[in-house]
Parts: C-alpha cells; sequence; structure tokens
C-alpha cells in the first residue's frame, strides 16, 4: 500500500534541499528512510539534492511497511490511562519512566507495545514505530496522540511539522524568577561534546520559542512551578531553554544542575524526594488540535502523575 503526503514550500525552506525539507516537514523517517520514497516536486521526479522554491508542491509517496515488533514482544506491562480513542487516534496519558517505542537498549516494555496489546496502530510510522507522531522522553509524563488509520498518520504529521496545535507544560524548576511570563527563544542544537545532550547555539540549530508563565513560588525552597507552551517542539525544547536562563528542571538528571542547588535545600524530606528520585518533573498537561479525519477540535489534559503531587505537597509544607 502506497499513501501521498503533500506539502507547500514556504518562505523558511526557499532554497533548501528536499531532502533536508522532508527530514524536517516528516520527524519520524529518518533520511535513508525517506530516500527510499518516490518523491515529486509540482509533478516531476526530483534528486533529493534539489533546491527547493517558494510555492514548489511536493509530494511524497510513502510505502506502508509492517511493523517488525514481534506478536510475542507486544504486551500489556501496565495499564493504559487512555483519555480517548476512536477508529483514526488514541490519547494516553503516558507514565513517567516508559519509552516510547523499542531500540537497541529497550527491546520490551514501551508504550507503543503497550498501546498494541490494546488497539491497531498506523503501519506508516516505521518498523519499530506504528502510529508514532510526536514523542515525549522516557521520563517526561503526559498527554500522546497516536495514529491508528493511515489517513490519521498523514493528517497528524502535517498537524506536528506545521505546529498547528497547543502543547502546554508543568514544569517544577530551581529557582524563583522575578517576573510573572517570559517568551524564550533561542536555537537549539546537538552538543558538539555530548551527542545526547541538546544545547543553545548563536548560529546554526533549529528555532525554538517557549512561552513561560509562573503558576507558583515557594520562595524558602528556592522553587517555583511553570506552565510553558511549546510554539515549536525541538528535542529537550522545554530543559534547554528553562536550564540556559538559569531555572533547571528539578530532577533532571542531564540539565538540572541538581548537585550545586542541593546544598542550599534545608527541608529533610524535600531533601530526600529531591535525591532520591528519578526523571525530570515535567508533565505534558494539555494537547488541543483539530482531528486529523473528522475536522472535531478536540482537547486533551492529563493530570499530575503522583509523584509531581507529592512534589507539590512537600513544597507547600517547606514554603
Amino acid at each position: 500500500m502506497v499513501d501521498k503526503i503533500s506539502f507547500t514550500v514556504s518562505e523558511d525552506h526557499v532554497g533548501e534541499r528536499l531532502d533536508k525539507f522532508l527530514v524536517s516537514k516528516m520527524p519520524d523517517f529518518s533520511r535513508s528512510e525517506i530516500q527510499k520514497f518516490d518523491v515529486l516536486v509540482n509533478g516531476v521526479s526530483s534528486k533529493f539534492s534539489s533546491r527547493l522554491r517558494l510555492g514548489d508542491e511536493v509530494d511524497v509517496f510513502v510505502i506502508a511497511r509492517k511493523t517488525d515488533i514481534a506478536s510475542e514482544n507486544i504486551s500489556k506491562d501496565f495499564d493504559l490511562d487512555i483519555l480517548y480513542e476512536d477508529d483514526d487516534i488514541i490519547v494516553v496519558n503516558k507514565p513517567r519512566g516508559i519509552v516510547m517505542y523499542p531500540s537497541a537498549g529497550n527491546k520490551t516494555g514501551t508504550l507503543v507495545q503497550n498501546v498494541l496489546a490494546h488497539t491497531t496502530l498506523s503501519s506508516l510510522g516505521g518498523e519499530t514505530r506504528p502510529g508514532v507522531v510526536h514523542r515525549l522522553d522516557k521520563d517526561t509524563s503526559g498527554v500522546m496522540v497516536f495514529a491508528k488509520s493511515d489517513a490519521a498518520f498523514r493528517g497528524l504529521v502535517k498537524i506536528f511539522s506545521a505546529h498547528d496545535l497547543t502543547r502546554k507544560y508543568i514544569a517544577f524548576v530551581w529557582g524563583v524568577p522575578n517576573w510573572d511570563s517570559a517568551d524564550i527563544t533561542g536555537n537549539i542544537a546537538r552538543s558538539s561534546r555530548n551527542r545526547q545532550k541538546m544545547t543553545m547555539v548563536k548560529t546554526g540549530g533549529k528555532p525554538a520559542h517557549t512561552q513561560v508563565t509562573v503558576s507558583d513560588v515557594w520562595n524558602r525552597a528556592g522553587v517555583s512551578e511553570f506552565r510553558c507552551t511549546l510554539l515549536t517542539g525541538r528535542t529537550h525544547q522545554i530543559r534547554v531553554h528553562l536550564s540556559a536562563h538559569g531555572f533547571p528542571v528539578l530532577c533532571d538528571p542531564i540539565y538540572g544542575r541538581s548537585a550545586n542547588r542541593l546544598a542550599s535545600v534545608k527541608n529533610p524530606e524535600l531533601l530526600d524526594f529531591l535525591k532520591t528520585h528519578t526523571g525530570q518533573m515535567l508533565h505534558a498537561e494539555v494537547l488541543d488540535f483539530v482531528h486529523p479525519v473528522t475536522g472535531q477540535q478536540m482537547h486533551f489534559k492529563a493530570r499530575l502523575p503522583e509523584d509531581m503531587l507529592e512534589l507539590r505537597d512537600i513544597l507547600d509544607e517547606v514554603g
């Protein structure tokens, strides 16, 4: 089965190589996967090295594949928290500590495998990523949408590529700001020193934009609760932006810089939580988008996980 996905080249992508353009528009396919597809530009077969012009119509013919997640590895390792489901999409509240899909170090117990134990997913997402149109880090909890039908997959890819949706997160961070809201912008790229990390860069990288509002502060603890709205969707975006501006997410092992902060924590209960807890205190609370098949406006909100509720209770006691 072959499905067509179409894009129109905007000013932001004028002069860009065709393969680079498609990688940015189809983030759930690798460059090597994309180069196996038939691609037409304005109805004519084009080389992946060709440069794009304003208004070019790009058609990609995606070959549907079967998932390589073996049936014996499709298992129900935890109860799914299903927020919504129909014939085209399924929306779940992802737990913290769960990997999205199988990889070299995580063969079982992934979110995709548990969703597949419940229902079918579109094979357009790739061999190990059926139905996947966006990601959350292993230790970030919250709202996730998967595509069950191929039509939904194609529609959701366009929605996420165009950032035509609302994504709001809750983060508990080190520091108390002297402002109520802020716009954080700055390009993000992979760190040249540590390939597992992302970093803000002055040149190169990809533009990133995060809106931040302060929900609560605990002055004695030196901690705040932020609401973060993503206007772009870069890898580790919130964690990188907040850390770069002096408000790293609590319990973040990569960007949290916790060792420098723990010495100032006097409350034993808070200190014990911060020392023993695994996983950044970041939760994808809200996801709003237009249904890719029915056109209905959809709104989803995932309740805070128990560990973040526990942290909030401790902070309320500390003040």
